[in-house]
């Protein structure tokens, strides 16, 4: 038995490697995107930054608190065996959690994860303790804390208002102060409000950075405490005195307080999130040794864990491997600079290519937001109103190159951040470090109006769904766990074995799906930042070669999906009509995007350009999607007759349809080489083509009415035939137009 912990201890230790690499990517948002959002300085300079702060603050951490070891379950309940199975199940499902969600690009907290991961595998043992005590006195009460598990779903609730509210307050009152050209009113205030920055920011890293640190005694911490505002007030002043220094010598004193923030922010996180990553493996090898000091063998299934009651400190070596782990992460993961780009997004100061759907409760918070806004604009008077829009006029904003916001706002997102987490701290609050970052960067962005009545009901919609996701990562830590400790406690090694495949093969499955997604964004923001850099012609050309791409690819989306429809209805195959559908929503997400992406892009081109092409853009962008359309009017009925299972097809119907279907496609093909410039087809051909189809298409619909009339054929096959048919046509139609109005709007490629 002692091979098999051992064996169990090593893979552990091998996940919280794997466990600290998602970990990063996730958290990466939380210290490094106002840095990155307002190009403070190269990237490089930022991750060497952040990776100091890393350092710094893995190194200062004891590495482990409460919560691993006895903060949701009472240890000393539970015996050796039990325990290494709620371990192991925690970590499984973290590294598959947390990963799943730098795949799709949103951050969640890794706190939440963690501490319901760890709940879902206590109450499955917990449960399963109940069910086999002889006794029959065992109760959950005396297994299980769940008041961290619910301080932490409040917590949820407080980090959401409270970060909100006071980003756009303070953002608004900061805005107010310097307006977007602060540069001219910098030279008033940028002594003071760089000293205040600095120092709210040293008492962050006081309060926050440096509480729990393995170099700190509770005394020194006491101390420190007790002259906090002696500190706070000698930094102050010292501080102001050499932000003006560094003004007069030309230092831009913004960028000084955003590095400096961004250090203080990773620090935090490496000496107080860490737990989240090492916590769980560090216990279960505390745990290993103990069971093996006491005898090992079959004490497996006896011993309990009092071990875990205690305080314990982690060896500095292992505080060091895993800021060395951290640090290549934050330095070489794609997923962390994915999950900072959706934040980002949301926050950008311009218009831009929005990643999220609306939704009803975005749409009803935009809606409701407006008419508040108009009751208050009849309240304040119309002078105090000028005034203000003055203040906020952004005509002489200057972004640096390539940037989302700019440096004030940066700095305001990294101070009230601070601020609030180390609020939080001292008051025992569970503040989310993930939570108050991104909230506090939406509230500052809403304060300085980068959510206008045109994109603001996508990035709320896009906030919403963050924020939902926080709720469904604890609904998922907790199921998910669950079931894995159940799959452990019952199937044992063989258990164990296969719970990692599928870990391995959905890691596999998300990073090839990161992959994909990520060549098409690549692609897109290579195009986007080609035409900002280049002239009308450059921007011109660069949007007829990426929009020859998309309509490329949207006709044989049609194309192949059509086929699969008519082929998936006739051998009555449901699931394969689900995966059409599945693929045709996100086809018609995709086409919505482009469209928005072309409204952006048009802006770069001359005014005749713009005028003319434009047209034919959307012209493009309509075709396109009236073809998605109809395919999605073909599937949506097919569907649902097979999921009723009415009467299918019969042999007449199929065979018709079926060779028709094959015909359309070619006719699609044609089409589409027509638009790519092959020279195998001209619109003549396509034209004639069209009208060929046509007509058998109206010959398909006179023998299928004769053929209800004379045979009473069933009705509701016969209707689908029709709606195939209907709807063919349409797709005859999109596509000859769609390969015309293409060839006017490349003409001069």
């Amino acid at each position: 038995m002692e091979i098999f912990y051992f064996i169990l201890i090593v893979f552990l230790l091998c996940l919280a490697m794997f466990d600290l690499m998602v970990g990063v990517s996730n958290d990466a948002v939380n210290f490094i995107n106002s840095s990155v959002g307002s190009k403070a300085a190269p990237l490089k300079v930022i991750l060497l930054v952040a990776g100091m702060g890393i350092l710094v603050g893995a190194t200062l951490s004891n590495g482990m608190i409460d919560i691993a070891r006895n903060g949701i379950f009472n240890p000393e309940k539970f015996v050796f065996s039990d325990i290494m199975c709620i371990f192991v199940a925690a970590m499984i499902t973290d590294v598959f959690l947390l990963d799943f969600f730098n795949t799709l690009g949103l951050p969640t907290s890794t706190t939440v994860s963690f501490v319901f991961e760890l709940l879902g595998a206590a109450f499955a043992i917990s449960m399963l303790m109940i069910i086999n005590d002889p006794t029959g006195s065992l109760q959950f009460v005396e297994l299980l804390n769940t008041e961290k598990a619910l301080a932490i779903i409040s917590g949820i609730f407080l980090s959401v208002a409270l970060a909100f509210i006071c980003g756009s307050i303070i953002q608004f009152i900061v805005r107010l102060i310097f307006t977007f050209n602060f540069k001219k009113n910098l030279k008033y205030f940028a002594a003071v409000y760089g000293g205040l920055a600095v120092t709210a920011i040293i008492y962050f890293m006081l309060i926050k950075g440096l509480k729990n640190s393995s170099f700190i005694s509770s005394s020194q911490m006491a101390e420190i405490s007790r002259f906090t505002p002696m500190i706070l007030l000698g930094c102050f002043a010292f501080f102001t005195v050499l932000m003006e220094i560094l003004y007069l010598l030309k230092v831009n004193v913004l960028k000084v307080v955003v590095l400096f923030g961004t250090f203080a922010l990773a620090l935090a996180f490496a000496s107080n999130d860490l737990v989240n990553f090492i916590g769980v493996p560090l216990a279960g090898l505390e745990s290993y040794l103990h069971y093996i000091a006491s005898g090992g063998g079959d004490l497996a299934k006896t011993l309990t864990m009092e071990t875990l009651k205690g305080p314990s400190q982690t060896p500095f070596y292992f505080l060091l491997i895993a800021a060395v782990v951290m640090l290549i992460a934050l330095l070489t993961s794609k997923k962390a600079h994915n999950v900072v780009k959706t934040e980002l997004n949301l926050a950008k100061q311009d218009e831009s290519e929005d990643i999220f759907n609306s939704s009803v409760m975005g749409r009803n918070l935009v809606r409701g937001m407006h008419k508040m806004t108009k009751s208050f604009d009849k309240v304040i008077p119309d002078k105090v109103t000028i005034w203000i829009n003055k203040r906020f006029d952004k005509a002489d904003l200057t972004l640096e190159d390539g940037a989302s916001f700019d440096l004030l706002r940066a700095s305001v997102n990294l101070i009230v951040a601070g601020l609030l987490i180390a609020l939080g701290t001292s008051l025992k609050l569970p503040l989310s470090t993930t939570y108050v970052t991104f909230i506090v960067a939406m509230g500052t962005s809403l304060s300085d109006r980068a959510w206008g009545r045109d994109n603001a009901v996508y990035r709320i919609s896009g906030v919403l769904n963050v924020i939902g996701g926080w709720f469904i990562t604890a609904i998922a830590a907790f199921m998910l766990t669950f079931v894995v400790a159940i799959l452990i406690y019952y199937g044992g090694p063989v258990a164990i074995i296969l719970l990692i495949a599928l870990v391995v093969f959905m890691l596999i499955r998300n990073q090839k799906m990161f992959k994909r997604r990520e060549k098409r964004h690549l692609e897109r923001d290579t195009v986007v930042k080609l035409m900002n850099n280049g002239n009308t012609e450059t921007a011109l050309n660069l949007l007829q070669t990426y929009v020859r791409e998309d309509i490329e690819k949207t006709m044989q989306f049609v194309k192949d999906n059509y086929l699969k429809t008519i082929h998936g209805f006739c051998k009555e195959n449901l699931s394969a009509l689900r995966h059409v559908h599945a693929d045709i929503v996100e086809e018609k997400i995709l086409v919505k995007k482009m469209k928005r992406f072309g409204s952006v892009s048009i802006r770069k081109l001359s005014e005749n350009e713009a005028a003319e092409k434009g047209m034919y853009y959307f012209q493009c962008n309509d075709f396109m999607s009236e073809l998605v359309y109809s395919l999605h009017r073909i599937v949506m009925p097919a569907k649902d007759h097979l999921d009723h299972n009415f009467k299918p097809f019969n042999y007449i119907q199929i065979t018709k349809i079926t060779d028709f279907a094959a015909k359309l496609a070619d006719y699609i093909t044609l089409c589409d080489n027509f638009i790519r410039d092959n020279e195998t087809a001209t619109i003549d051909e396509i034209v004639e083509t069209g009208r060929y189809l046509n007509n058998e298409l109206t010959e398909l619909k006179r023998a299928q009415i004769r053929f209800l009339k004379e045979e009473g054929d069933s009705t509701k096959a016969s209707e689908i035939y029709l709606t195939m048919i209907h709807e063919s046509r349409n797709i005859i139609s999109f596509s000859a137009n769609l390969s015309k109005v293409s060839r006017k709007f490349f003409a001069g490629l």
